[in-house]
């Protein structure tokens, strides 16, 4: 766990990673600050392989991957269900893990829908699945922050600098990659991590983002961004109350990083 990491010193920051987990524990004492946004828009879809499946509401009944609960992906699919009137308490929520692992359990038939990468919508066929109407996050969910960076506050104080040069080198690839210049270099990086990737899926992921745009080219998150997050945690009673934003946040970093920047 990187909260536990963070916590006990052998890791100094995040710098990519869902962080719903960091509130619950800075109320119960950690310390710990979210130092920017990553990814913005989350990059996930849900998918079904049930023909009878036509909408949101059809999952009433019916079985749906997701994390542990209070994890990230149980907190969208929860929170999209939510918007759309789905009875949650009437879905059986299987904890299938990653969403990978989510998204093979859909294709294989042994749930009845889940989340996968949204890129992958437009080869859905291929894995005997469908896209589920009003299921892409970035569209339905525009104020959930996908993934964010966070610290312990020792290591503020104590590596300020390197932090802030990580973050200002995190914001460059975030303004670069969703750029038309990037795509062969992002087209080739994608290759080399996986490298049994069809062209097709490699394609298809570079055009999501710049469909969407979901990293945060300039770093800082607003308090309306963290207030959202922690009501979902506090809705869902692992959070007991929503916390100041200067006691979860410190964006000066970013502020910093940006300045780098020129």
């Amino acid at each position: 766990m990187i909260v536990g990491a963070l916590i006990s010193g052998s890791v100094d920051v995040s710098l990519m990673s869902g962080f719903g987990q960091v509130f619950p524990a800075i109320e119960k004492g950690a310390g710990l600050k979210i130092i920017g946004g990553t990814m913005l828009a989350p990059t996930i879809a849900m998918f079904t392989g049930k023909p009878d499946i036509k909408s949101l509401k059809d999952l009433e009944g019916r079985t749906v991957g997701i994390g542990s609960v209070g994890s990230l992906v149980h907190q969208l699919i929860t929170s999209l269900l939510r918007k759309y009137q789905v009875d949650v308490s009437k879905v059986t929520f299987a904890n299938i893990g990653s969403t990978s692992s989510i998204f093979r359990a859909v294709s294989a038939g042994t749930i009845d829908a889940g989340v996968g990468e949204a890129a992958l919508i437009g080869s859905a066929a291929q894995f005997h699945v469908k896209p589920i109407p009003h299921g892409i996050m970035a569209v339905e969910l525009p104020d959930f922050t996908y993934s964010g960076a966070w610290a312990s506050d020792h290591a503020i104080q104590t590596k300020r600098d390197v932090i802030v040069r990580a973050l200002a080198a995190h914001a460059k690839l975030y303004r670069f990659v969703q750029t038309p210049q990037a795509k062969d270099a992002y087209l080739r990086a994608y290759r080399s991590v996986f490298p049994t990737a069809s062209a097709a899926d490699s394609e298809a992921y570079w055009n999501y983002i710049q469909t969407y745009k979901p990293f945060a080219v300039n770093l800082a998150l607003s308090p309306q961004r963290l207030n959202y997050m922690q009501e979902l945690n506090v809705s869902f009673k692992v959070q007991k109350a929503v916390l100041p934003f200067a006691r979860v946040a410190d964006m000066s970093l970013a502020a910093d990083a940006l300045k780098l920047l020129g």
